[in-house]
């Protein structure tokens, strides 16, 4: 009877042995990067975008423009292959669970699928997380268009009480300067392996930045006369462009606020009256959460929008057509509801749009959608288990 305890006794704790050994193989999950960096300071970017200034937010008047300074100059390659790393690495968070890639998903166009995201903790985000398309090409970031420039943003989700917990920078320099592939990979981007906050700051920034689409079917279209469009979809480009006004919210090559220096939604050349990308759509009567002010929030862009459901700061809607339906027939009567969605007499304006109409307008929106994007391994996870 003692041999066949004993011999119990054995088998448990080889079954336990084996599993922690899974266990710790599968928390280190081995850093693999190309023996020569992405060309990230190459920018893939929309045929007539513009480069903003939320690098270095530094504008310069030339020719009667205002032109950014120097701004590309900032994405280096081994800058970004840092950054890189940095956001898709759990170590960035207090208890190592959670990487800013946990809820910016590159097979979804950098969303994560989820009405509100998981925080280091357990506990749920209070906004959608939003796509991460062509960021270098906006002036305002965050739903509430809080953050001028990639480098203000990069570390307020990491150091964001619920997101990721690392509060106290000093102990995330910490944390990185034990982690033994970090000294080398700061050496390459810095030419010194000391590692700082603001260094950790400029990497994903830069990393962040040079995540751009270019490649949709829409792309394409515009060089042959949208020739490959079939006729649904080219009649939902005549609606967002005309009856739907969708272009003139998400306007330019980015199909975003256009919230530069003389912008639409942007502010005067003097800087005043900025409206800094935001601007309400009648989800509500009374907001819960009043965003930037007043119900305004950042006008996203459209690009890859089949692929970041579910829609808007909250989440509330699961699918296009949900949105589509939204301004449609569902417009609420907001004391400061956008302009363009009155009349003359300040009655809201619905589009009233019939059900062939509507499935166009999804159609087009679909023509934006750049899988190659989703799959570039330049911006992918360098770690594997």
């Amino acid at each position: 009877m003692r041999r066949m305890y004993f011999l119990s006794f054995l088998l448990v704790a080889s079954i336990f042995a084996c599993s922690d050994n899974e266990l710790s193989t599968a928390a280190e999950p081995k850093l693999v990067l190309p023996d020569l960096p992405y060309a990230y300071n190459q920018l893939d970017l929309p045929a007539g975008a513009r480069i903003a200034g939320n690098m270095n937010n530094n504008f310069e008047l030339i020719n009667g423009e205002l032109v950014p300074v120097n701004t590309s100059l900032d994405i280096t390659p081994w800058g970004a292959t840092l950054g890189r790393v940095l956001f898709y690495d759990t170590k960035l968070s207090l208890n190592n669970t959670v990487a800013c890639a946990t809820c910016h998903h590159q097979d979804k166009a950098f969303a994560d699928g989820k009405q509100f995201s998981t925080g280091f903790e357990g506990k749920i985000t209070t906004r959608n997380s939003m796509a991460i398309i062509n960021p270098i090409s906006q002036n305002n970031l965050f739903w509430d268009s809080r953050s001028k420039t990639l480098h203000d943003l990069s570390l307020q989700p990491v150091q964001n009480h619920i997101e990721m917990g690392m509060e106290n920078l000093d102990r995330l320099v910490a944390k990185l300067e034990a982690t033994d592939y970090y000294a080398d990979l700061f050496n390459k981007a810095y030419g010194s392996p000391e590692i700082t906050s603001e260094k950790v700051a400029k990497s994903i920034s830069q990393f962040v930045g040079s995540i751009t689409s270019n490649r949709s079917r829409f792309d394409a279209g515009q060089n042959n006369g949208f020739s490959n469009f079939n006729e649904l979809e080219t009649l939902g480009m005549k609606i967002f462009n005309g009856k739907g006004q969708c272009s003139t919210c998400h306007g330019g090559s980015n199909m975003a606020a256009q919230d530069g220096p003389g912008d639409p939604y942007g502010g005067s050349m003097n800087g005043s009256d900025d409206l800094q990308g935001a601007t309400n759509i009648g989800l509500e009567l009374v907001y819960k959460d009043n965003g930037l002010e007043n119900g305004k929030f950042r006008i996203p862009s459209l690009r890859n929008i089949e692929l970041t459901g579910p829609y808007m700061h909250d989440g509330r809607f699961k699918s296009l057509e949900e949105v589509i339906n939204h301004y449609s027939e569902g417009i609420k009567p907001h004391k400061d509801l956008d302009v363009k969605f009155k009349d003359n007499n300040g009655k809201v304006k619905l589009l009233n749009l019939t059900s062939i109409e509507k499935k166009a307008l999804e159609a087009f929106l679909k023509t934006l959608t750049d899988k190659e994007m989703t799959q570039n391994p330049k911006w992918s996870n360098p770690f594997q288990s």
